[in-house]
């Protein structure tokens, strides 16, 4: 059969990884695929002589892409929402296939795009869109579709983990180690979206989607950066048997489905509390198999290129054989998808750890006790630090057990306005992921 004629929207690091993939790898593919995949087109403002492009036609113009009759599967690399939201609607109503790594893509406007996908008969894949190398899309939606999905949690940024695997390991501050990781690469000149969670979310609200069957709903997910965090908060956990990692959660339950990105705790001795580094991991629990983890490497030229050439394996598979039995974008069947509300973060539950700035003094922590036990919040453990006395105040550090974050709303403010506490209580949530 004629090779597939395949055309490359951003020759950025994925965009080389993966027409170096496909070019290196060719004859592999082929045989997985059924038939050629062959990349007639690249549209880059900028070319980049160091990746393989010889013999492909170049444009500047993306849509030039999506028009060309002679491509059947656009590759959409250039990211952001504006521009490639329509590049790939345009593609779409040219009767094209599509294959993109783009996360914000997907979370905000991936619920009209497949639906105009399903319209014009047509297939979007996005596996590259969450974690990189990890196939965990495919993980989920196929090889776990016998299982009722109970929860999933993800470190699914690397560059929050790196942050927080230089704290912990080195005892570094989180502005020195953020410097490190923008010179280094893995931060961009404005983190914001790394270290406050947004990229995080983008991908967990499609994870989400996927386990539960329920639309993408990223403006509903509760997000919470890692900025505020301290060493001394990462010493302190690991003195109390836990790793601070910056997790997306989403859980089912009989009120609806939380969706939320936080600093978390977890104990130590769980696999993921032990992904370091860059790397990415997600765990899924399902009523069948358990639970399972998924753990490699979370972005990068080649990694990301391998799950876009996945894709691109699977769209030829398709075009190939049988048309009409497709896997569904969000692996239940559209009209299939549930109403299940997102929760707001004040009615989800968790434990707690709390870092309370206190006065040095009799009484204050059976006052700080008295608040919690108004509200229902049972405490599990203490731990007072008079050695780290300062000015007369003394870091008290409580680990509490699962309470609606409401309630802990209500306790803060009470422990905040004590005469004997001095400044913001920091609190992190605590998952046990068993």
């Amino acid at each position: 059969m004629n090779p597939v004629k395949v055309g490359i929207c951003g020759l950025g690091t994925v965009g080389g990884g993966t027409v170096n993939v496909l070019k290196r790898n060719a004859e592999e593919i082929a045989r997985r695929a059924g038939r050629g995949i062959e990349v007639a087109q690249i549209a880059t403002r900028t070319p980049k002589p160091q990746y393989q492009s010889t013999g492909i036609t170049m444009t500047d113009d993306v849509f030039a892409v999506a028009s060309n009759p002679e491509i059947d599967i656009v590759v959409e690399l250039i990211g952001g929402y504006s521009v490639a939201r329509e590049l790939v609607l345009k593609a779409i109503d040219n009767g094209k296939h599509v294959v993109t790594a783009n996360k914000a893509l997907i979370a905000v406007h991936g619920n009209e795009i497949f639906a105009r996908a399903r319209e014009k008969g047509v297939i979007v894949a996005f596996e590259a869109a969450v974690a990189g190398g990890i196939p965990v899309i495919k993980a989920i939606r196929e090889g776990l579709s016998a299982n009722r999905i109970n929860w999933l949690a993800g470190i699914i940024n690397g560059t929050g983990n790196f942050i927080l695997s230089e704290m912990r390991e080195k005892g570094r501050t989180f502005e020195d180690v953020l410097a490190e990781a923008q010179a280094l690469g893995y931060a961009e000149a404005d983190p914001t979206f790394d270290v406050e969670g947004i990229d995080a979310a983008h991908k967990l609200t499609i994870l989400a989607s996927i386990a539960f069957g329920i639309p993408l709903q990223f403006d509903k997910a509760y997000t919470e950066g890692i900025t505020k965090l301290t060493t001394a908060d990462v010493n302190y956990a690991e003195a109390l048997g836990y790793r601070i990692k910056h997790l997306g959660v989403a859980r089912r339950t009989d009120a609806g489905i939380e969706l939320r990105v936080h600093p978390t705790l977890i104990p130590a001795d769980r696999l993921i509390a032990n992904v370091n580094g860059v790397m990415n991991a997600v765990m899924v629990n399902g009523d069948a198999a358990g639970s399972t983890l998924f753990y490699g490497a979370g972005a990068g030229m080649e990694a990301t290129a391998s799950a876009v050439v996945a894709d691109l394996v699977d769209v030829v598979r398709v075009l190939t054989t049988d048309p009409t039995n497709r896997v569904p974008h969000l692996a239940f069947q559209p009209d299939s998808l549930s109403d299940h509300p997102i929760l707001p973060i004040t009615d989800c539950e968790s434990a707690y750890y709390l870092r309370i700035q206190a006065k040095d003094r009799p009484g204050v922590l059976a006052q700080v006790a008295s608040i919690l036990s108004e509200r229902g919040i049972n405490i599990e453990s203490i731990m007072q630090k008079e050695v780290e006395e300062q000015d007369g105040l003394v870091p008290m550090i409580l680990v509490t057990h699962r309470v609606a974050e409401q309630r802990m709303n209500d306790a803060i403010s009470a422990l905040e306005a004590l005469a004997d506490v001095v400044g913001n209580v920091v609190r992190i949530r605590v998952e046990q992921l068993s």
